[in-house]
């Protein structure tokens, strides 16, 4: 898990907290008007602990997706680039949601089936008056259904590692927090920001930005790389073609040499087979 990754994740939870809120906001509601009869002091740790049991639930899901990619994707990312891939696709993918695209509207109705399922548990729950109860509650406010959750959670599914999927998704939960404890003013605030400067859109263009570039620089760089490797070849095969015309061209001197040896010899040789008077 490389540590711009989980910069991503919190990012990505932060800047889609305004999302967050939309969907959480009635249960944020809800916990606070349980809480009403408690001091403020004991509201403010009930407040944390909730949050904590969210962050847990949200964490074990990171797990599972983490174990999820190692069992099924593992096998086809031995010796290849497929891991760089399928990360780079997840990231132009979640990036484009965090633009607009309703990729994900379909899969948030399906968990909605599943969070009216656990309709009943969350009563009990009900009011949030105890660290017990409070720590429930959050543990059950992670399965709420959410497109941002569940594309968090692509990501720690091709991270195909089970610790790294569980950092990863604890560290997008923490990117939501500030917007889901703050004041109504402050809440206020932070969404008029994230909304004029178009924050969520930038991260999501930053995402896909990156996605892309984690396809295709290495890519480019191995192409880049192979054609230096072809000249660098060529000029390998310029030197030992110089080295064996050097090699020619001395064995001919060579020869020569002999052969002018050779002659001077003969020469000798009559001048010594003339006869004496």
């Amino acid at each position: 898990m490389t540590t711009a990754l989980l910069v991503a994740a919190l990012l990505m939870g932060f800047f889609g907290s305004p999302h967050c809120l939309g969907m959480c906001g009635g249960l944020v509601t809800a916990f606070g008007l349980s809480m009403k009869d408690v001091s403020p002091a004991k509201r403010r740790a009930l407040v944390a602990t909730y949050h904590f049991g969210r962050l847990t639930s949200y964490a074990f899901l990171g797990l599972v997706a983490g174990l999820i990619g190692t069992a099924v994707l593992q096998p086809l990312m031995q010796g290849n680039s497929t891991p760089r891939i399928l990360l780079g696709l997840v990231l132009v993918f979640v990036g484009v949601t965090m633009l607009g695209a309703p990729f994900l509207n379909k899969l948030e109705r399906f968990g909605m089936r599943f969070w009216q399922y656990l309709s009943p548990i969350r009563q009990k729950v009900f009011p949030l008056n105890t660290f017990p109860r409070a720590l429930s509650a959050g543990l059950l406010w992670g399965f709420l259904p959410c497109g941002l959750v569940y594309g968090a959670l692509l990501i720690a599914v091709v991270a195909h590692n089970p610790l790294s999927g569980a950092a990863l998704m604890f560290v997008f939960g923490l990117g939501t927090v500030p917007m889901l404890v703050a004041t109504h003013e402050t809440v206020g605030w932070l969404r008029d920001k994230i909304g004029r400067f178009r924050l969520r859109q930038l991260n999501g263009a930053v995402m896909v930005l990156s996605g892309l570039a984690v396809v295709f620089v290495p890519i480019a760089m191995s192409s880049m790389h192979g054609d230096h490797g072809g000249g660098h070849n060529m000029n390998m095969e310029h030197g030992e073609h110089t080295m064996m015309m050097n090699d020619t061209g001395n064995t001919t001197n060579h020869d020569m040499s002999q052969m002018d040896h050779s002659m001077h010899n003969m020469n000798d040789d009559s001048e010594n087979m003339e006869p004496h008077h």
